[in-house]
């Protein structure tokens, strides 16, 4: 566990990895919304895995679901405290995070979200509640996202065993633009097929 978490955050840790599962919701939540659990959740989702690997992927839908959620209260809890409140958080940030924000959508928010430490990822939650990007898509991109995480650190704990995290950590920016790649690859083959819908028979 990293030291540099507090004693009540180490206690809050240390009760969400005895309940498996169930903890890596609640710790992968709290994580995404109101608190701060460095690489917790990543360890937690290795330890797991490496245990009962055929479990694997319960954990990594877990990890996945609990970040979905945080994100969606954070979200809107940003879109309640208006401009000033994300101002306020982002600081030096703000405007450059805005702009993407506006400008991306969908998949500003996915790439943000794919990136590895040390983007601000919690400053692009906050903006795409205050700027009212659409909760659908918001959604959906922070589930992708978040899949790809989880269920390829979940991967390399079964493949790699407790040499999974500094793997993760010495190839992070690779797999990070491979992620990236993949899900570009994959949003514009979908936008591609729903542009050319079949047309329907005027006589049908």
């Amino acid at each position: 566990m990293p030291s540099n978490l507090s004693g009540w955050k180490q206690k809050i840790a240390a009760f969400a990895g005895g309940l498996g599962a169930p903890g890596l919701l609640l710790i992968s939540f709290l994580d995404s919304s109101v608190l701060t659990f460095p690489v917790i959740n990543d360890l937690l989702l290795i330890e797991l895995s490496i245990q009962h690997p055929a479990r694997m992927p319960l954990y990594a839908t877990m990890a996945a679901l609990g970040s979905l959620l945080g994100c969606v209260l954070l979200f809107f809890l940003a879109r309640k405290g208006g401009e000033a409140f994300f101002h306020a958080k982002a600081g030096n940030h703000a405007h450059a995070i805005r702009h993407w924000v506006e400008k991306n959508g969908f998949g500003g928010v996915l790439v943000a979200a794919l990136l590895p430490p040390p983007t601000p990822f919690k400053f692009f939650v906050l903006a795409a509640g205050v700027f009212e990007v659409p909760i659908g898509s918001f959604a959906s991109a922070i589930a992708l996202a978040r899949v790809f995480r989880y269920f390829g650190i979940g991967y390399l704990a079964v493949r790699y065993g407790a040499d999974a995290m500094p793997y993760l950590f010495a190839h992070k920016l690779q797999i990070s633009v491979l992620a990236i790649g993949l899900v570009t690859v994959s949003y514009a083959l979908s936008r591609l097929l729903l542009r050319h819908k079949p047309q329907v028979s005027a006589k049908e």
